[in-house]
């Protein structure tokens, strides 16, 4: 009944909707998410280099350049949205003492990151996968799990840090 009530004043006055990681201690954190936003970034800016290779553009590959722009920074944006919850959130003092690299490394993600939105470069997204796969494998290390990297079976074929599950 409450459910009900609530729902026709939502549907009466559009209510914002709220949404929100963990600012409790819920122990859920991966920077899964983050590695898959930067192989979608990677894998744009090979799309946007290839349309870059024709000559002329028709209004279909002018729209799919834009969605793919788009994209690339949808996920950059992602990036630093899930660096930066477990920079924020995870991160204690006692990582930090172990790997007294994770603040620096942190702000060389988020430096990196625009500089990959900002530009098509795919050296630039490479090296954003080298600093995003080092903090996975730091994160994973802190929780005392053995990690291994493998290439990714998918576009763009990247080499990525997972977590050993046994």
């Amino acid at each position: 009944m409450l459910f009900n009530l609530v729902n026709k004043l939502d549907q009466k006055f559009s209510f914002s909707t709220a949404s929100a990681h963990c600012d409790i201690p819920c122990k859920i954190y991966d920077p899964i998410s983050a590695q898959i936003a930067v192989l979608t970034m990677i894998r744009m800016v090979d799309l946007l280099n290839e349309l870059n290779e024709k000559t002329d553009l028709t209004a279909n590959d002018q729209a799919q350049f834009s969605r793919l722009l788009n994209q690339k920074e949808e996920h950059g944006n992602k990036v630093k949205k899930e660096i930066r919850v477990i920079w924020g959130d995870y991160i204690k003092q006692p990582q930090l003492e172990k790997f007294p690299e994770l603040h620096e490394l942190t702000h060389s993600i988020m430096l990196v990151t625009s500089k990959a939105k900002q530009h098509i470069d795919k050296d630039t997204t490479l090296d954003l996968l080298n600093k995003v796969n080092r903090f996975a494998e730091i994160f994973w290390i802190t929780k005392d799990v053995e990690t291994f990297t493998a290439v990714c079976p998918y576009p763009p074929a990247q080499t990525l840090v997972y977590p050993k599950l046994n």
